[in-house]
């Protein structure tokens, strides 16, 4: 059925830039104060009051469009937006309309190995409306209340081309998307707090067609997973209704991640008449070449680039490195600890598994507060390459590093945890445990290859896991022909 349809989708994604003030006041931005605390009669929308233009809002604007190869236009202006809604003070939106900040964009995303750029039509900015705080659900709540602590705050948003034909590309596409606006710090893209948004357009038309099928909007998806599954659910609605010719509606819906379905929300049958005018408070923005370039000078490395140069300098599999540049912190982390031990594949592994086991995130945040620096990661993994200790007991350090903060060094000295690596301490050991199972003996003789692993395991737990393993199969390599 969905096979004789083709899928158009595009994605508008907004996300909430981290300024410390609004982008029209001076009121703070942090998320989690008490409601209505951090406001002021500008982001109010009190008579007589006059916006002015956070200048950091710009700049992280500009730099993220050129970090997205857009154009950033010279000339821009800001316009007011207007509907009613109850969370917006002033019944307008400031925002962009004909004169955005910057058009004409592409991003490439990697759907199983393949390779497309989607385009990116504008990136704008404006400013957010508050909150609704429900009593209960939306549809019986007995009242609800307002919450103005976000009204104001800078957001951008960054409109796809209709480019994208699955819902896997679609999650790479907001994957990726997330990942650059973190590496530049223009935001945290913290889904869950609302920091980054996004809204799907999705349409289905008969394959071989030029014409757009009717678009229908979802909202309320707050993680890739989400929007790789409302896509899903809408592909399969669409063309059943299709099937049974009944009309697609022009609306916009909801997705219920715990049904697993999207819900109507409104129709949208005629495009709403924000009556658009240019923001008579504002002066029209000059952009000179001279900022762009100023902020061009700051640019990080960005992922993909950081990806192609972790492969090649550091000898990592693709998937690994999709894995470190998923988050500038991590990737930062990992470089600082391969350069240290001089071991990147090793040091991989242990931040993919062990460190990202225990952490919250992978995020800034998660790792400002590990209580392993990388120079200590790197310490660990030294102790095990040059023999120190063996790796069953580094994994024991590294969760005692991880809960008290010290330094390998330190824990392996205090317990007495050095590796044992001589040969005629360890042969005895061997000669103990060969007499203490001589089924297992026969069964390797008898072309088991797991008796031997068992036999390795049963000279580990006697030392305590200090013996060298490299000593103890060269034992066995030695011993277990003449039993």
């Amino acid at each position: 059925m969905t096979q004789d349809y083709e899928t158009v989708i595009g994605l508008e994604v907004h996300a909430q830039l981290r300024t410390r003030t609004k982008m029209f006041c001076g009121c703070s931005t942090a998320f989690g104060a008490p409601p209505n605390t951090q406001t002021c009669p500008v982001c109010q929308g009190m008579p007589g009051t006059l916006p002015v233009i956070n200048r950091r809002a710009i700049e992280y604007g500009i730099k993220t469009a050129l970090a997205l190869q857009c154009s950033v236009n010279a000339d821009n202006r800001f316009a007011r937006k207007h509907y009613y809604y109850p969370d917006m003070p002033k019944n307008y939106q400031i925002s962009q309309y004909e004169e955005p900040l910057a058009e004409h964009g592409r991003l490439e995303v990697e759907v199983g190995g393949v390779s497309r750029a989607i385009g990116i039509q504008r990136l704008h900015l404006e400013e957010d409306v508050g909150k609704l705080v429900h009593e209960g659900s939306l549809e019986t709540a007995p009242s609800s209340q307002v919450d103005f602590n976000r009204a104001g705050v800078p957001l951008m948003e960054i409109v796809s081309l209709p480019d994208m034909r699955t819902p896997e590309e679609a999650a790479a596409y907001l994957r990726s998307l997330r990942a650059i606006v973190v590496y530049l710090g223009v935001c945290d893209g913290n889904m869950e707090e609302g920091s980054l948004r996004c809204d799907a357009n999705i349409s289905l038309r008969p394959r071989g067609a030029v014409e757009y099928g009717t678009k229908v909007e979802i909202k309320n998806m707050n993680s890739f997973r989400n929007v790789q599954h409302a896509l899903e659910y809408e592909i399969t609605r669409q063309a059943r209704a299709l099937e049974t010719g009944e009309r697609i509606v022009q609306e916009t819906r909801l997705w219920d991640p715990d049904k697993g379905r999207t819900v109507s929300m409104r129709s949208k049958e005629f495009a709403h008449d924000y009556r658009y005018f240019p923001e008579p408070d504002l002066p029209p923005l000059d952009v000179e070449p001279a900022w762009i370039e100023r902020v061009g000078a700051t640019l990080p490395e960005l992922p993909a680039a950081r990806r192609a140069r972790f492969m090649e300098a550091y000898g990592l599999g693709a998937y690994d490195a999709d894995l470190l540049t998923g988050s500038r912190a991590l990737g930062d982390y990992f470089e600082a600890t391969a350069q240290a031990c001089g071991k990147p594949k090793v040091a991989a592994n242990w931040v993919l598994n062990e460190l990202l086991r225990e952490l919250a995130g992978d995020d800034e945040r998660a790792l400002a507060a590990c209580p392993i620096p990388p120079a200590n990661l790197a310490d660990l993994i030294i102790l095990i390459e040059d023999g120190t200790i063996s790796g069953r007991i580094a994994k024991d350090v590294f969760e005692k590093m991880y809960r008290s903060g010290e330094d390998a060094r330190a824990i392996v000295d205090r317990e007495g945890l050095t590796q044992v690596a001589d040969a005629g301490e360890l042969s005895a050991v061997v000669d103990e445990v060969l007499a203490q199972h001589p089924k297992v003996v026969l069964d390797w003789k008898g072309g088991k290859k797991a008796a031997r692993g068992f036999l390795v395991g049963q000279v580990m737990k006697a030392t305590a896991g200090k013996a060298s393993p490299a000593v103890v199969n060269s034992l066995l390599d030695e011993k277990l022909p003449k039993v």
